[in-house]
């Protein structure tokens, strides 16, 4: 199993070469195989001076998928909306899910990928043609989680000590605000 969290705080965790970076150093300590095709790998690319390119690593991770056989492997990627979608060809947003099909289409039995999001539209236009609805959760429209964060904003007003100073007109102007714009964060 292997993790990757896409953090808008952090450029150096918001495209394609993090998450395969990552994943890959992850995998290689589950199995002496994925370490070892990690260790050539390291040694192809003159023992870390040479930064392999993305396709290099994709082909990394692939073949430790391959190695795998049988024994499943799931790959989690959370927040993927926080990937840059800038101006450019293509931004760093469009090759992590150009990878992400990628590794889809492959039909690797035992790869399963998790992927959360707000949903964004070019995110549900490459995630959605490669999952069934049933594997699909979408909270944004969940009253629960709508309720949730009222109250989370409703916590932070009333105890934030700047705020205890306003009218309860204003303190319940900002939650409603906030709540309604939360955009399911």
């Amino acid at each position: 199993m292997a993790f990757f969290f896409f953090d808008f705080k952090d450029t150096g965790k918001q495209d394609a070469r993090a998450f395969l970076s990552s994943v890959i150093i992850q995998l290689s300590r589950s199995s002496q195989s994925f370490y070892d095709i990690l260790f050539n790998f390291y040694s192809v690319h003159q023992k870390g001076l040479q930064q392999p390119s993305i396709s290099a690593l994709t082909k990394c991770l692939e073949d430790m998928f391959k190695a795998s056989r049988d024994v499943p492997i799931y790959l989690v990627l959370d927040a993927v909306d926080e990937c840059p979608n800038t101006k450019g060809i293509p931004s760093p947003r469009r090759q992590v899910l150009d990878l992400v099909e990628e590794l889809v289409k492959q039909g690797l039995p035992q790869l399963h990928v998790c992927i959360t999001s707000r949903p964004e539209v070019d995110i549900r236009t490459s995630l959605e043609p490669l999952t069934s609805t049933f594997n699909r959760i979408c909270l944004h429209d969940q009253i629960g989680q709508k309720k949730d964060i009222l109250e989370f904003v409703r916590g932070v007003v009333y105890s934030d000590e700047n705020m205890r100073r306003w009218r309860d007109e204003e303190k319940e102007l900002v939650i409603k605000v906030l709540s309604e714009r939360a955009n399911g964060m």
